[in-house]
């Protein structure tokens, strides 16, 4: 989506954010001016974004923080090891969770960038 983000990251939210929902469309046109302030330590993936609001106008996903979108991962065995959970604040992008359910399966952003994408 963006050459600022890194490439896990910008990939993961253009997968996550469905272009046809009408919020979703507006969370997209942040992603120009979002930075990635900081990541979770675990190896995760997490995120957490900065957004410049001054170029960007929020999304009308009401007051106070919000799960923006939503997107559970399946392996090719078709096993469901975790989510991607993208959050809003009072309308603009705060950060991108993923989420683990499995002990077995290591769920990271770049095993959810694999799992999201359609199948070929």
């Amino acid at each position: 989506m963006t050459e600022s983000l890194p490439a896990d990251v910008a990939d993961v939210l253009a997968l996550v954010l469905n272009a046809e929902d009408p919020v979703h469309v507006a969370l997209r046109r942040q992603v120009p001016y979002l930075s990635v302030r900081a990541r979770c330590t675990c190896g995760c993936g997490t995120a957490y974004f900065e957004l410049d609001i001054s170029e960007a106008k929020p999304a009308p996903t009401g007051p106070g923080t919000v799960v923006a979108a939503e997107a559970q991962l399946f392996t090719e065995t078709g096993e469901c090891p975790g989510e991607v959970l993208v959050f809003s604040q009072g309308g603009y992008l705060s950060w991108l969770e993923v989420c683990s359910w499995s002990d077995d399966i290591k769920v990271t952003l770049s095993a959810s960038r694999h799992w999201l994408q359609p199948p070929s």
